[in-house]
Parts: structure tokens; sequence; C-alpha cells
């Protein structure tokens, strides 16, 4: 097994592989609690009108391969978050993503699958470090072989990277948003070099067996990625005042208020959230 590549999927056929950099005015203790509760803020967002996010399970979880952490199982109903061209010829279920997750921090595994649908034909990976260090040379231990040719790394820089205009919110914009609690930002310029306190390593793989459709779809999958990525930490860090000094007993509370929250938003309402065109 490679670490990163399903371990049905053969070398001779590579996923799609890439690794997304992500680096964070935040440090590594103070991300655990800001993700965990930014995740929960943004499914609140996303959800309405019968779309969104539903959780499944929310529960602790030990094993040898990771140790202790929390796993989540939620799934995504996504049909106004996918181009027409899909939504188009998606009969009933294939437009619900189910994702289980690891979260052994440091370390979070993300698996996405499309169980009534496209069954095997259809993963998507998300592996993620989160480090202090920064530009490490392959922090997820990939064979040289695959790290060197098959890996197209993307650093992201949510100061500086332009959004997509349906995407911007002044007040979740990092280059102007000052945070009175800690005193960080705005990031501007050199924000990373004078500013970075940690690295979320994000190696994400596709698997899409579907002839005709594989290259636009794991292209289409990768580019929605980058997208999420940058808006999420974006909002994170715009959302710094909101979530700092919280504990992990808070995080926990918070989240099974959220779960009931959503259960509510997706029966009612309208479509909430990123849209697709």
């Amino acid at each position: 097994v490679i670490p990163g590549v399903p371990p049905h999927v053969s070398l001779f056929k590579m996923p799609l592989i890439k690794e997304f950099r992500v680096p964070l005015p935040i440090t590594v203790q103070e991300y655990q609690v800001g993700q965990l509760w930014s995740v929960a803020e943004a499914s609140k967002k996303e959800t309405g009108g019968g779309e969104g996010v539903e959780v499944l399970e929310n529960v602790p979880f030990e094993n040898e391969e990771m140790g202790k952490g929390q796993y989540t199982h939620k799934i995504y109903h996504l049909k106004s978050k996918v181009p027409v061209w899909i939504s188009a010829l998606a009969p009933k279920g294939a437009l619900e993503m189910h994702e289980k997750a690891w979260n052994a921090y440091p370390y979070c595994r993300t698996i996405i699958t499309n169980p009534d649908y496209m069954k095997e034909k259809f993963e998507l990976r998300i592996e993620t470090w989160h480090k202090a260090e920064l530009g490490l040379n392959n922090p997820h231990n990939l064979p040289a072989e695959i790290w060197d040719s098959k890996v197209d790394k993307i650093n992201i820089d949510i100061g500086n990277d332009p959004v997509d205009r349906r995407d911007y919110n002044p007040k979740e914009d990092p280059s102007v948003y000052h945070s009175f609690k800690t005193g960080r930002g705005p990031l501007k310029g050199d924000w990373i070099d004078k500013e970075a306190l940690m690295c979320a390593y994000k190696l994400v793989t596709i698997e899409f067996k579907w002839f005709g459709l594989q290259t636009a779809v794991e292209h289409f999958v990768q580019k929605s990625e980058r997208r999420i990525f940058t808006n999420f930490h974006r909002q994170l860090f715009c959302w710094l005042d909101e979530w700092h000094g919280l504990t992990m007993e808070d995080i926990r509370r918070l989240e099974d208020e959220t779960k009931m929250e959503l259960d509510k938003q997706r029966k009612e309402g309208d479509v909430r959230g990123t849209k697709e065109t």
C-alpha cells in the first residue's frame, strides 16, 4: 500500500494527486479548535432548502494505525453545488456524497465516496498533516518516485491569492482583517515569511473510473478542492476572534448543537452557500 494512493489502484494507472500547502498565522494547537469551530460554522452557511450537510455520526475512535481521535460520517447534498452539465446527467443519488473522516490531530484522513450511484468508481481521499514547520519536503512520506514525478505541489496564500467574485466577502478578507484578541492581521505582501506559524499539508487523491468523463471530473474536483481550501482558511482566520480561547469541550458541545440546527435548516428555507454555474 502506498500512502495517499487507494490500495486497489494499480500504479500502471495513477489517479490524479495534488498536494495543497496552506500556511497560516496561527499555531498548530490553535488550529485544532479553529478548524472544528469553522467547519461547524461553514456547514450552517452551506445548508438549506434540501441541500447541504447531514451529520450521521460524530464519535471518538481508536485504532492501531492512527491512535485516538474523532470519527465523523456526513452526507453532502450537492445538487446546485456542481456544474449544470453534471447535475443534468446525474440521476437520483448521484449528487449525495458521503464523507468519512478520522481526525487524529495533527493528522486527519478524509474519504469521500458516492455509494448510491458511482460506488467503487469514485473516491476522493484527503490526507492532512498540520505542522509547525513550513516548506517541508514530502511530509506524507510518499515513495520518492511518486512524490518527485506524480504529485503536483500547489501553494495557497490566503492573504494574496485572488478569489472568485462569487465567493468574496469583505468581512472574510484576510488582507484587511485585524484580530482584536490576538493583534494578528491584516495579511499583506510577504506575511508568510514574517507571520506564518504553521502549515496544513493536504494531499488530495482523486480516482474517477468513468469512460469519457474521467479527465473532466477529476480536474473539476481538484479545482473545487483548491477553491474550498482557500475559502475555508480565509474564513477560519477572519473568524479568529469568534473561536480563539475556546476549549475542545466547547467544540464538542457546539457540534451537538450544530447537528440539530443543520437538520432543521436542511428541511426548510432556500438553498444557501457556494453554487456552481
